[in-house]
C-alpha cells in the first residue's frame, strides 16, 4: 500500500498522521460527550486536551526513540520525523496519564473520572490508529502460511496491526456495554482498559518482527505484565474498599 494518501501542493500527506489526525478527532467527540455526561464541563475536558495531545505524542515519540537509540544516535536528523512512523502507545498512555494527574489536581478533579471518560475513546484510537501502520508496511509479524497473511516485502507475515485492531475494537465495544451495566467504581473502565488490553499486547507483541527491545526482552510485553499487575492490584483494592465502606 502507498504510505502517501495525497498530496497538496508538492507536499504530502500520509496515511500515518492522518489516521491519527481521525483518531483523535474521534476520540476527543466521544470522549468530550462522555465527560459532560460524568459531570466535568465540556470547556475543561478541551483545556486538558489542548495539553494532553501533544504531550502524549512527544512522550510516544521520546519511547521510541529511547529504545531505538542505536539507530536515531547516529541519525540524529531523523528524531523529529515521525510522518514515517515511530510512535509508541505505551509513551502515549505514559504522557497522558502525567499530564490528566496534574490537571486533575490543578483544577481540582476526579482523576479517575477523567481516566474512564477517556477510556473508550483511547481504545477506539488505538483501533483506527493501527491501520497506520499497515499504510507503513510496519508492526506487522513473522512469516505465516494463514489465509489472511499479508505479503511485505514478498513474503506473507501476520497482520499484527490487524489482529491488535480487531481486538481493540472489541474491548471499545466492550467497555461502552460495561459502563452503562456494571461500572459502579470510580477508575473501573480506565482499568479494565488497560488490563484488557495489556493481555492482548502481550501475545500479540510475541508475534511482531519490530519489537523494541530492553537487551533479550520485549518491552512492550514487559510494560504489559506491570500494567496488568497494577491494574489488577488497584481494581482489587477498589472493589475491597468499596465493599468494607458498604
Amino acid at each position: 500500500m502507498d504510505p502517501v494518501a495525497f498530496s497538496i501542493f508538492g507536499f504530502e500527506i500520509r496515511w500515518y498522521g492522518l489516521l491519527i489526525a481521525i483518531a483523535v478527532l474521534i476520540g476527543t467527540l466521544l470522549a468530550t460527550k462522555e465527560a459532560k455526561r460524568k459531570g466535568i464541563k465540556e470547556e475543561t475536558f478541551l483545556d486538558l486536551l489542548i495539553f494532553a495531545v501533544p504531550v502524549a505524542i512527544i512522550f510516544a515519540r521520546l519511547y521510541y526513540v529511547i529504545f531505538t537509540w542505536d539507530y536515531y544516535s547516529k541519525n540524529p536528523g531523523q528524531i523529529l520525523n515521525i510522518r514515517g512512523g515511530g510512535l509508541a502507545i505505551h509513551g502515549v498512555l505514559i504522557g497522558g496519564v502525567l499530564v490528566a494527574i496534574i490537571f486533575s489536581k490543578i483544577r481540582k478533579i476526579n482523576f479517575w473520572s477523567i481516566a474512564d471518560a477517556s477510556a473508550p475513546s483511547l481504545i477506539l484510537g488505538q483501533a483506527i490508529g493501527r491501520w497506520g501502520n499497515f499504510a507503513n508496511s510496519e508492526a506487522h509479524g513473522g512469516p505465516t502460511d494463514l489465509p489472511w497473511g499479508i505479503i511485505v516485502d514478498g513474503v506473507k507475515v501476520h497482520p499484527t496491526f490487524l489482529y491488535e485492531s480487531i481486538w481493540n475494537l472489541l474491548v471499545f465495544i466492550f467497555l461502552l456495554w460495561y459502563r452503562r451495566k456494571y461500572a459502579n467504581r470510580e477508575g473501573e473502565v480506565f482499568l479494565l482498559y488497560v488490563m484488557l488490553y495489556s493481555v492482548a499486547r502481550f501475545f500479540i507483541e510475541g508475534l511482531r518482527t519490530d519489537s523494541l527491545m530492553l537487551g533479550p526482552i520485549r518491552v512492550a510485553q514487559l510494560i504489559s505484565l506491570v500494567a496488568i499487575a497494577i491494574g489488577g492490584a488497584i481494581l482489587y483494592y477498589k472493589k475491597k474498599r468499596t465493599d468494607t465502606i458498604n
